[in-house]
This record gives structure tokens, C-alpha cells and sequence, in this order.
């Protein structure tokens, strides 16, 4: 709670300083611009860490190692009654077969998606982008192996809903007018963004003309940009994520 109040308290600061965007020549984004961008960076990855922290000490119990369903499914139940979004949370056999805690064992296998051999190395998985096989929603996977005796026997994973993660950031940032905030993955996919038509989408799928924009600030770890986008002048700002890999924005929209 401390930390919301003090995330407010820097909203607000950074709402009074746009004054000098109402100016015939807007200001660049100043200094509590990218205060406010690390408050939100750090929202998203607290959340979604938050989960691995949760799965990994799950992982090594003797339930997990296991590799038997009816043994992980009580604590997994705990898990998902514990998360504050909306997530499917499953326990995936190195075959690629795969029970949820809502459907226990699904027909669909998680051996085709693209993360899965990084699970099976032994590595954890946290920001691939995915529409859920049992879902159907947009979900961002956070994963981790199950390992005994030297070999991965099972994954533990959680498919969070990448809305209910851009709502997080909404209710308790409380941007101003024409402030928004929203992140993109290595692929410029959008992962957070507050308008879910948008969500998994890239910037040339909403105007052919930002894919030069975009596809430049992909060589920086952060700094400034700006594009037109709806007419609009926009001015941003934007932040690499050591966590997730994904470039974090924060943008401006110009009068």
C-alpha cells in the first residue's frame, strides 16, 4: 500500500509539470516522465516475477517432483487462488502434455510453442507472448522446469492474461489525459498496452508508417522518440527491461 501511495504521489507530480504542454512548441518529456515510466516497469515485472518466485519454490517439493498431477494440483489450486489476475495455471510432462488447474489434462500439447525447449534446457520462461491453446486469451507465459536428479520431469507455468496485467497498471497509476503507457517485446509485439484491441499487435499493424519508428529504438536500451500517430503528435520515452527483455513506453500525446 505504501508503495501504491508513493506510485500516486509521483502521478501526481508528473500531471502538474504538463502544464508546459499546452505551449504553441510542447516541451520534451522531462525528468519525472521517466520517474513514472520505472513506477509502471516495475508494477508489471513485480507482478509477473512475483509469479516465478511462486513456481520455483513449488518446484522443488516432493509433490512436483513427483511429476504426478493429483500430487501438484493442490498446491497449483493454491496458486491460482492466490493470483490478483486473471491466469490459467498448468503443469505441463516434458512430452508436451499438460493439465490446468480448471480442466485438469487437455487434449492440446505445449510441444509446438516456441518456449517450451528453453523450459526443457532447464530455463525459466517469463514474457513470451501466447494466445492460450485452453484459454483462447492473450496471455503472457511465466515458467519454470521441475528438475530431479539433473533432468527437467515437469514445467509448472501460469498463462497470465496480458489485459487483466494492462488493467493493473491502469488502476493504480491513474495517468493523465492523454498519457499512456504500453510495452513491446523483442518482435515489437505489443504486450501491455490499455486499449486491448491493440494487445499483440505491432505498431505497422496499426500505421505502416511507425515500422521505421519502432524498428529503431530496438538497438537502445532507452531514451527518447517521437511519431505521428491518428494526426496526433506523440512524444515518449522508453526503457529496456532486464527482466523481461521487452521495451517499456511511456508516451505523451502532443496538443
Amino acid at each position: 500500500m505504501r508503495a501504491l501511495s508513493l506510485f500516486a504521489s509521483v502521478v501526481a507530480l508528473l500531471a502538474a509539470s504538463l502544464a508546459a504542454y499546452a505551449e504553441p512548441s510542447p516541451a520534451p518529456l522531462t525528468a519525472d516522465a521517466r520517474v513514472v515510466l520505472r513506477a509502471c516497469q516495475g508494477l508489471v515485472e513485480e507482478h509477473l516475477a512475483g509469479i516465478l518466485r511462486a513456481e520455483k519454490a513449488l518446484a522443488v517439493t516432493s509433490d512436483a517432483k513427483s511429476a504426478q498431477w493429483k500430487n501438484i494440483k493442490p498446491a497449483l489450486e493454491r496458486l491460482s487462488a492466490d493470483l490478483g489476475t486473471s491466469a490459467a495455471v498448468w503443469f505441463a510432462l516434458p512430452d508436451g502434455g499438460y493439465y490446468t488447474v480448471d480442466k485438469d489434462r487437455v487434449k492440446q500439447s505445449l510441444r509446438d510453442r516456441a518456449y517450451f525447449p528453453a523450459l526443457l534446457d532447464g530455463r525459466d520462461v517469463l514474457g513470451a507472448l501466447v494466445v492460450g491453446k485452453s484459454t483462447g486469451q492473450r496471455s503472457i507465459i511465466v515458467a519454470t522446469p521441475v528438475i530431479d536428479q539433473g533432468r527437467v520431469v515437469g514445467v509448472i507455468g501460469v498463462s497470465v492474461s496480458a489485459r487483466r496485467v494492462s488493467q493493473l497498471v491502469e488502476k493504480n497509476s491513474e495517468l493523465p489525459e492523454g498519457m499512456y503507457f504500453y510495452a513491446l517485446d523483442a518482435s515489437e509485439q505489443l504486450a501491455i498496452h490499455q486499449n486491448p484491441d491493440r494487445l499483440f499487435r505491432h505498431p505497422m499493424d496499426i500505421d505502416p508508417k511507425l515500422e521505421p519508428v519502432f524498428a529503431a529504438i530496438q538497438d537502445r536500451d532507452q531514451g527518447r522518440f517521437q511519431y505521428v500517430l491518428e494526426g496526433r503528435l506523440v512524444k515518449a520515452v522508453f526503457r529496456q527491461s532486464a527482466l523481461t527483455g521487452w521495451r517499456f513506453v511511456l508516451a505523451q500525446e502532443q496538443k
